[in-house]
Formats: structure tokens, sequence, C-alpha cells
């Protein structure tokens, strides 16, 4: 659609872009079953552990996270998204920025790191 010599559709290109990208920026991202040699590649059995009953909580991430379920189910539920459900043997990374609701299902053990 042409306005004024202006392509509309390139807007919206650029917008549906820049949204998408946010998305995936803000994406819970989950390998399941998480490979042993990822584990070994982190060094995610040296990093802190992390237990959790079943509750519910609102939790926002100030910094990226990346986990390794140990024990446990979970569902997470980004502000606005949908929900990601994992549980024991997934590595799972958390956005910086996201706000989301936990439901733990099943009581939780996993490592952690916070940051890149």
């Amino acid at each position: 659609m042409l306005i004024y010599g202006k392509n509309l559709n390139d807007n919206y290109n650029k917008t549906y872009k820049i949204t998408h990208s946010i998305e995936l920026l803000m994406s819970i991202i989950v390998t399941s079953p998480c490979p042993e040699s990822k584990v070994e590649e982190l060094g995610i059995k040296n990093w802190p552990i992390w237990t959790c009953e079943a509750s519910s909580f609102d939790w926002t991430y100030d910094d990226k996270e990346t986990c390794l379920l140990l024990e446990g189910e979970v569902t997470v539920t980004p502000e606005g998204g949908q929900p990601v459900k994992f549980g024991a043997g997934d590595l799972v990374i958390f956005p910086s920025g996201m706000n989301c609701r936990w439901d733990v299902h099943q009581a939780v053990r996993k490592h952690y790191r916070f940051g890149d």
C-alpha cells in the first residue's frame, strides 16, 4: 500500500521484525533433555544448588539465569506469554528483565547461574 509515496508495508515489516525480536529475547529457552556434553562444557556441576517445595510465586529476572533441573516439575508463565513446562534433566534459560509466575508442581532441586 502506498500513501504519499511511502510504502506502509515497509513500516509494518520493520515493526513486526522489532516486535518479533523482542519476543525472542524475552523467551524461555528449554533444552530437553540437556546433553551431558553441555553439562560438562558449562561446568554446571560446579554451580550452586537451589531448592523449592511445591508452591506458586511471582518472579522477576534482574539478570539472565541458566539452570539445570535435577529434580522436580515446573510451569513458568511469562507476563503476557504462554506457559512453559519443564522438569528434571532440562536446561532452561530465562532472559533478563522477564516477569513471570512460577508454579512448582513437584519439589525442585536445580543448579543455577546468573549472567552470561
